[in-house]
């Protein structure tokens, strides 16, 4: 072969890879320009993050109602007590020297009823005594009426004799001296009635004021009583018991010391309730308290052991809240297990509160929803990033009804004439929509006509799937009609996959739950789909190509 004829071949091949290596060094931005990753399924765990304080669920500050001298200590730190058990002692010798005078009054006034009691007894006898005398002198009284009157009838008799000259004048006067006599037996005897009875009203007025000196007698015992009581409730209280089981973590008082009860009970012993059972105090900040509620997982680490986990559960969010350098704080109350007593009162907890779990669902990285491309680099109809927000202050019906159609697109893989069909039903149900909003009816009616045409635009994109696509659409529909049974607010996000050329291809998904680092896919992308998370078209306007090996 002429030399000169493979020195053209030879310059025809370096201008050939001249031409490759100068279209991948400046021509159109390759894919491999962009960082990518995989839309993958997985599992999404959304948290809180806070800090709080490890306590046990009940601390019982434990002092004296007495003021004395400690003359012993029964218990120390760490010390396990039971309720009722006595953990001091103060001194008691002078408690005891009041009980005994106390009980001495007592029962000096015991003997004073006694006293009492006797003279009741008495004068009850004498009342006795009194009523029978007045009952000899009531019939000492009709005696002597009765022999007044025979008395009497005697002396009428003698007097109509002497008159007619037939008695004797000694036996008139005998007869008169005998009236005059009984006269006077008569009116004695009323004396002696009306003397008895006054005796039994004196002895009635005795018996009341002895009845009420027994009342008052009974009354001074009563409060010497509840002299001794108080004074032995003192002598019991010189002995300090715990009122809880669980252990000793703060001990305040010495052997000796005086303690002084006169204003507040001093402290002299804190006792925890049972450290196997305790619980954090977490600080809520309230942009998060909202997806805090009972029965949450929690998760949370120590610094007394670095690199551990320990599980606990959210017991209670308490309404109270406090303000820390104008940061509104709710505490949120976290049931834990100790059963090795390793975590001890006062530890920091760092926690995480598991708010949401999400498993087995699509998920991209947080970066795919950030990144935007330059736009000079956007597929050809892509819109721009700001315009796939979700709407504002539009109809959730509207936007469901948006992401169930994006759904069917990047799912089904519509074929032209399917996609071209998909966009006629689109547009005939919207005209539908804004004719049935024209017509006035009620809301109830239009609601009704609302899912009536909802159901003929599904049947109609039913109609031109193949048999592949429809068990796929079926899935979207029971998927979206959860969604709108359980009051999903639509979330939309915008991210971007490598498209023809080079071009970012931008994608409008609906999200659901993140976990700070990864963010649920509900609709609009399938797994295994590489989605953009970085890199692209430089602010020169050229990106750099593939690497070769010259």
């Amino acid at each position: 072969m002429p030399i000169r004829r493979l020195l053209i071949i030879a310059a025809a091949a370096i201008a050939a890879i001249a031409a490759i290596f100068y279209f991948y060094s400046n021509g159109a931005p390759a894919e491999d320009s962009y960082r990518l990753a995989k839309a993958d399924r997985g599992e999404i765990l959304a948290t809180v993050s806070a800090t709080g304080t490890i306590n046990p669920i009940t601390t019982v500050i434990v002092g004296s109602q007495l003021s004395g001298q400690v003359v012993e200590i029964l218990a120390d730190f760490n010390s396990t007590v039971k309720a009722g058990q006595v953990v001091a002692r103060l001194n008691s010798d002078q408690i005891r020297a009041r009980l005994d005078a106390a009980r001495a009054d007592l029962a000096q006034m015991r003997a004073n009823r006694q006293v009492q009691e006797g003279m009741i007894a008495k004068v009850r006898a004498d009342t006795e005594k009194a009523r029978a005398a007045i009952a000899d002198a009531e019939a000492q009284v009709a005696r002597n009426e009765a022999l007044l009157a025979d008395s009497e009838r005697i002396f009428q008799r003698q007097s109509e004799l002497r008159s007619r000259g037939f008695a004797a004048q000694q036996t008139y006067d005998t007869a008169r001296t005998t009236r005059d006599a009984q006269e006077a037996a008569l009116n004695s005897a009323r004396a002696q009635v009306l003397s008895a009875k006054a005796s039994l009203a004196g002895l009635a007025a005795d018996l009341q004021v002895a009845e009420a000196n027994l009342e008052a007698v009974k009354a001074q015992i009563a409060q010497r009583e509840a002299a001794v009581r108080q004074i032995e409730v003192d002598l019991r209280n010189t002995e300090i018991k715990s009122p809880v089981s669980g252990v000793v973590v703060q001990r305040n008082v010495e052997l000796g010391q005086t303690v002084a009860a006169s204003l507040q009970a001093p402290e002299l012993f804190r006792i925890a309730d049972d450290l196997r059972h305790m619980e954090i105090a977490a600080n809520i900040d309230e942009t998060d308290v909202g997806r805090i509620q009972a029965g949450q997982r929690t998760t949370f680490t120590v610094n007394a052991f670095p690199g551990r986990a320990f599980e606990g559960s959210v017991k209670q969010v308490r309404l109270g809240s406090q303000t820390v350098q104008n940061v509104v704080i709710y505490t949120a109350i976290i049931s834990i297990e100790n059963p090795r007593l390793e975590l001890l009162p006062g530890m920091t907890a760092s926690l995480r509160v598991e708010t949401d779990r999400r498993e087995n669902v699509i998920r991209v990285p947080n970066a795919a929803l950030r990144w935007r491309p330059p736009a000079t680099n956007l597929a050809l109809g892509t819109a721009p990033a700001e315009t796939a927000a979700a709407p504002r202050g539009g109809n959730a019906a509207a936007a469901r009804l948006t992401e169930f159609v994006e759904a069917i697109k990047t799912e089904l893989k519509l074929d032209a004439a399917q996609s071209r069909e998909l966009e006629a039903a689109l547009s005939d149900l919207r005209k539908s929509f804004a004719a049935s909003a024209a017509e006035g009816a009620s809301q109830t009616d239009r609601r009704e006509r609302a899912r009536a045409l909802r159901r003929e635009f599904e049947e109609r994109i039913a109609g031109v799937l193949d048999e592949k696509q429809r068990p796929l659409f079926e899935d979207i529909r029971k998927r979206f009609a959860a969604g709108a049974a359980q009051g999903q607010a639509a979330q939309i996000a915008r991210l971007f996959v490598p498209g023809r050329g080079g071009t970012a291809q931008g994608l409008t998904v609906r999200v659901g739950a993140t976990d700070g680092v990864m963010t649920e896919i509900l609709s609009g992308l399938e797994a295994g789909r590489d989605v953009i998370v970085g890199g692209g078209q430089r602010a020169g306007g050229t990106t750099r190509g593939p690497r070769f090996g010259f």
